[in-house]
């Protein structure tokens, strides 16, 4: 399939060429841990053996989850949790994937008998990283209800909008925008079902805490089609008002497996930490889908805003093997002391959502030992382009096409506006290259 490259995209491009021209990395430290692939051997015979099938009749939570805990069962899995949760006072909690499938379907449960939500409703979930997040996706495969995430920035103004242009049946947030919420309700006609993640009760909403406690884990997930609408995701609105991004039930849980085999280089062994937030695409990319398709264990941290130390502090306290941010993230890493903690488990770094520096890397790369594999991809896609291990990564450069696709970069060179207008249209030089 040909990736078309969007201005966005061109954008990211040109800026990768540039850092590629003029950049300057120094030799590669002498303690540098071996990249060695896992599922692959190198970039040549993935993309060669590269296949993916896709059945008439797809659910990521049956074909995917409930098979992993038949494997769990069996003891044909490491003992991994399917799902491993902290936050900064403590609290830890472990789910097994029979305890995920449990919980989620009961949180289905709860979606169709305590909302009156049917196959093919829309549901908005705007919550923090608290594990109730995680349940949501699940719980909304299982019914074949279409999930929209938002992040936690969003206003009143921006509830509304994703409220009447999604025309969603309900949503699922908290104590701090739940009053945002209902100061929009009566504007948006579809919306009838109101869940609150809190501690306490409030008037009109159905609180999910007290609703788990006696929902039946008894629930037979739907027979979905692999192309009905699993999920809705808007994009950050950088022009204009942001827009609705469809995702089917194949596209992103089997075609995710790009990013989680490859690229993520994943296996039933690996806990994957991701920083992204709650809101986006990346966040179903390598908080739900990647990790989960081989098996790994999704690792997260709630921490109500970014601190550097205690990011460095759980890299270095828990065995995570795959650790996935922003470039920012790292920028803001490298500036601390880095030396005095030791990342004992960690082997495998990736970065997504804006071009990371030379500098970045470098400093990345002298003081821990490991390399930043770049991916980049859109809200509208899987991975696109990406570096993967056992390939030479080349400073700002975001590597090779994902085996899923076939990319060229397009540019268009457009002749200056002083020219004559006896000019003819085809004296506008077009130029193709593909990416290297």
């Amino acid at each position: 399939m040909l990736a078309r490259v969007t201005r966005k995209m061109l954008r990211h491009a040109k800026c990768f060429q540039r850092l590629a021209i003029f950049g300057s990395v120094r030799a590669l430290h002498k303690d540098n841990r071996t990249a060695t692939p896992q599922n692959f051997s190198n970039y040549e015979s993935m993309k060669q053996d590269f296949k993916l099938g896709i059945p008439e009749y797809f659910n990521f939570a049956k074909d995917v989850l409930d098979q992993w805990t038949d494997k769990e069962k069996a003891g044909k899995k490491p003992s991994n949790p399917a799902f491993w949760w902290i936050n900064r006072n403590g609290e830890e909690m472990r789910w097994s994937f029979e305890e995920l499938g449990s919980l989620s379907r009961k949180f289905a449960n709860i979606l169709s008998e305590a909302c009156s939500l049917q196959r093919g409703d829309r549901v908005i979930l705007i919550l923090p990283r608290v594990p109730e997040w995680w349940l949501a996706n699940v719980a909304c495969l299982r019914t074949g209800t279409v999930l929209i995430p938002g992040t936690t920035q969003l206003t009143q103004k921006d509830i509304l909008y994703r409220l009447q242009s999604s025309k969603a049946n309900c949503i699922i947030t908290n104590d701090v925008l739940a009053p945002a919420v209902d100061a929009v309700a009566s504007k948006c006609e579809n919306l009838h079902s109101k869940l609150i993640v809190s501690e306490n009760s409030r008037e009109g909403w159905g609180n999910l805490k007290e609703l788990m406690k006696h929902a039946s884990d008894s629930h037979t997930c739907v027979k979905t089609k692999h192309n009905e609408i699993m999920a809705i995701f808007f994009t950050s609105g950088t022009s204009g008002y942001p827009k609705m991004t469809a995702h089917t039930h194949s596209s992103f849980g089997l075609g995710l497996s790009v990013n989680g085999r490859f690229w993520l280089d994943l296996t039933p062994s690996d806990v994957m930490w991701n920083t992204s937030d709650t809101g986006w695409a990346k966040s179903a990319w390598s908080s739900v889908f990647s990790p989960w398709i081989q098996g790994a264990c999704v690792f997260t941290h709630h921490l109500p805003r970014f601190e550097p130390t205690s990011i460095l502090q759980t890299l270095s306290k828990y065995p995570i093997t795959v650790f996935c941010s922003a470039p920012t993230v790292y920028r803001m890493l490298v500036q601390n002391d880095i030396t005095s903690y030791k990342f004992k488990s960690l082997k495998h770094c990736v970065s997504a959502g804006e071009p990371i520096t030379p500098d970045v890397t470098e400093k990345w790369r002298n003081k821990t030992g490991l390399d930043i594999y770049e991916g980049y991809g859109q809200t509208e896609t899987v991975l696109i382009c990406g570096n993967f291990k056992g390939m030479k990564i080349k400073p700002g450069s975001m590597g090779k096409p994902s085996p899923a696709f076939d990319v060229k970069v397009e540019f268009i060179q457009e002749l200056p506006k002083t020219i004559s207008g006896k000019t003819k249209r085809n004296e506008l030089r077009k130029k193709e290259w593909k990416t290297i």
